[in-house]
């Protein structure tokens, strides 16, 4: 995904992790999946630790993804364009399906491999809430998983809220690559009538208490 990037550019962004302080190489860790330190070394290399960057080189977002990389692991829409918890998320999926070899950064900053590199095994959310991307970690889908009280409005297209962030931010768990706007619109309304037809709510593309219920505790949608 990075290795035709010019070396000359990953060698300035190493210089300035050295101006960090961070150490350029880390010990294995005993555990499954690579430190959180060694995520943020990553991040710093690839974008200067930039979820949103667009360099309009064809990549995107923290890890530099490319889209044909982004959606072999299942991403949807622009990397740049997902929340943080979304990006990692992604990345410790690539990791698993590729180990560092998508990345030129991880050989020049000699990460180190451990027993979930090319595991094949697909992570969950809450795995990979560890990484530290500063968003909110999205719940796992399907039931279960902390549920905010509903904020006692019905919101419609059009609307902007910051509980329509926590619901876009949630539906991210199926999939729908939500940036997180917390304003209402075709994305979120697509959403909202999928779920409430996964789970039997009269189709009416309200965000009310039902669907917001269901968007925690209800049927995936399809």
């Amino acid at each position: 995904m990075i290795q035709n990037r010019r070396r000359t550019v990953a060698r300035l962004l190493l210089l300035a992790i050295a101006a960090t302080g961070l150490p350029l190489t880390s010990p294995a860790t005993a555990s499954a999946d690579p430190a959180s330190s060694a995520w943020a070394k990553l991040r710093m290399c690839e974008s200067s630790g930039r979820y949103a960057t667009n360099t309009g080189n064809g990549y995107y977002g923290a890890y530099q993804f490319d889209l044909p990389t982004w959606r072999s692991v299942g991403g949807q829409g622009r990397p740049d364009q997902a929340a943080p918890a979304e990006q990692d998320y992604r990345a410790l999926y690539l990791y698993r399906m590729r180990g560092w070899q998508p990345w030129q950064c991880a050989g020049m900053l000699k990460l180190p491999a451990d027993a979930d590199a090319r595991s094949k095994r697909v992570p969950s959310y809450t795995e990979s809430a560890y990484i530290g991307g500063g968003g909110l970690p999205t719940p796992p889908p399907g039931p279960g998983g902390p549920r905010p009280a509903w904020p006692g409005v019905v919101y419609s297209y059009g609307d902007c809220a910051e509980a329509l962030k926590t619901f876009q931010l949630r539906m991210n768990a199926f999939g729908y690559g939500f940036a997180g706007t917390g304003c209402y619109l075709e994305k979120t309304r697509t959403a909202v009538l999928d779920l409430q037809r996964a789970n039997g709510i009269k189709d009416s593309g309200l965000l009310g208490p039902k669907t917001w219920e269901a968007a925690w505790t209800g049927k995936p949608p399809r």
